[in-house]
C-alpha cells in the first residue's frame, strides 16, 4: 500500500492501479457472457447493440466463443464463461472488453480466474449489475475498470443510443480527460420494460420521465475518494470472498450503489447496508452516491424510501457527516453515467457537483 496526494489536497491509503490503455476507432472489442445466455436468447437485441456501439466509435465487436451459448450450457459450464475472458485478455488484436448483459452467477467465476492474470493483461472493461463481481477481480488484480452499460442494455437501446450514454463511454473510454465534472442527465430517464421477446418492440422508442435532479441529502464541504460499488444485491454476495477488500481499503472510499431490476425494498436495502456496517464499510467510506431505484414497478414518488433508508444506516453507524447524493443516473436505469471504478471522485456539497479524476488514481 501507498500514500496517495489527490488533486485537492486529501490524502488517502490506496492500491496502485494500472490504467488500461484508451480505446479508439479502429479497435476491436470482445462481447463476453460471464453469466446470463441473453444472448442467444434475444439475438436480435444483442445484434441491435453490437450494431449500435460499432456505428457510434467505429469499433468492431468481436463475439468471444461462448458469448453466444444458450443459457442452459453457460449455467452449467462456468469455465466456458471464465475461459472466454482470458481469451479476450491474452488476444494482443483485442483492445476492450464489454459485458453482453448480467445475471446471477458470475460469483462462480472466481476460483476459475486468477486477478494476477487480469494484471498481466489490463484492458478496459465495461459491464453493470452482476458484472459487479468481474470489476471486483479487476479491483484485487489493481486494475481499472468502468461501471456503465452492457451490449445489450445501454449500446442496445430501443430506437438508437441515449445521448447521455453515448457521450458517457466516450468521455470516459474514448476520450478522458484529467479532470471533469460528472453532468447530471437532461434526458429524461426510463425503466419502462419494452419484451425482448417480440423483436418489432427493438423499434419502439421507450417513453422517458422527466429529468430529476439529483438530490445532495447530506454532508458538507468537499470529500474526495476511490470510487467502489456496484449492484447493491451483488455486493451482499461478494462478503467475505477473495476479491473484497480488506477494511483499510475501503478508508476514504465513494461508495456507489444501485439496485437491480428485481427492486429489492427499502427494508431489503437497508439489511444489506446494515452488514456493510458491520463489517466496517460505512464507518470508512467518505461518501455515497445511490442510483435510481432499478425495477419497472418502481413508482417514483416512492424513491424517498431507499434515500430514507441509506440515511438511517448511516445513521445507526455514527455517520451523519457522510456526504450522500441520491437519484443519480447508473446502475438499472437509462440513461446511464459511466463510473471509472477505482479512480478519484470529488463529491461538492456546497456547488452541488460531483468531479472526476480518472487519470489520478492510476498508475
Amino acid at each position: 500500500m501507498e500514500r496517495f496526494d489527490t488533486p485537492t489536497g486529501y490524502t488517502m491509503a490506496m492500491q496502485p492501479l494500472l490504467k488500461p490503455n484508451l480505446l479508439r476507432a479502429g479497435d476491436r472489442i470482445a462481447a463476453v457472457s460471464l453469466s446470463s445466455g441473453a444472448a442467444a436468447r434475444f439475438p436480435h437485441r444483442y445484434q441491435a447493440g453490437c450494431r449500435q456501439l460499432e456505428a457510434e466509435y467505429g469499433v468492431t465487436v468481436t463475439s468471444m466463443p461462448n458469448a453466444l451459448r444458450p443459457h442452459e450450457f453457460l449455467a452449467a459450464n462456468p469455465q466456458a464463461r471464465a475461459d472466454d475472458l482470458i481469451q479476450a485478455l491474452e488476444d494482443d488484436t483485442i483492445s476492450g472488453i464489454f459485458s453482453t448483459i448480467g445475471g446471477d452467477d458470475s460469483i462462480r467465476l472466481l476460483p476459475l480466474i486468477d486477478p494476477a492474470h487480469i494484471r498481466r493483461h489490463p484492458k478496459p472493461f465495461l459491464g453493470m449489475s452482476d458484472t459487479t463481481i468481474t470489476h471486483f477481480q479487476f479491483l484485487a488484480a489493481g486494475v481499472a475498470s468502468f461501471y456503465g452499460p452492457a451490449i445489450m442494455t445501454g449500446f442496445a437501446e430501443n430506437c438508437g443510443m441515449h445521448a447521455y450514454t453515448r457521450d458517457a463511454v466516450r468521455r470516459a473510454l474514448f476520450e478522458p480527460e484529467t479532470e471533469r465534472r460528472l453532468p447530471e442527465n437532461p434526458e429524461g430517464w426510463t425503466v419502462e420494460h419494452l419484451d425482448w421477446q417480440d423483436p418489432v418492440n427493438q423499434g419502439i422508442r421507450r417513453r422517458l420521465q422527466p429529468p430529476m435532479p439529483w438530490r445532495f441529502a447530506q454532508g458538507e464541504g468537499v470529500v474526495c475518494g476511490r470510487l467502489i460499488g456496484g449492484c447493491i444485491e451483488v455486493l451482499d454476495w461478494l462478503r467475505g470472498t477473495s476479491v473484497w477488500p480488506a477494511a483499510h481499503e475501503w478508508e476514504g472510499s465513494i461508495l456507489f450503489i444501485e439496485t437491480s431490476e428485481e427492486a429489492p425494498e427499502p427494508l431489503a436495502m437497508l439489511r444489506m447496508l446494515r452488514c456493510l456496517a458491520a463489517v466496517g464499510v460505512l464507518e470508512r467510506v467518505e461518501g455515497v452516491l445511490l442510483g435510481r431505484p432499478g425495477g419497472a414497478k418502481v413508482d417514483p414518488a416512492r424513491f424517498s424510501e431507499w434515500e430514507i433508508a441509506l440515511l438511517g444506516a448511516l445513521r445507526e453507524a455514527g455517520r451523519e457527516d457522510t456526504a450522500v447524493v441520491t437519484r443519480m443516473d447508473f446502475g438499472h436505469t437509462d440513461p446511464v453515467a459511466v463510473l471509472p471504478f477505482g479512480s478519484l471522485a470529488e463529491i461538492d456539497c456546497v456547488r452541488k457537483q460531483i468531479r472526476l479524476h480518472p487519470g489520478a488514481a492510476l498508475k
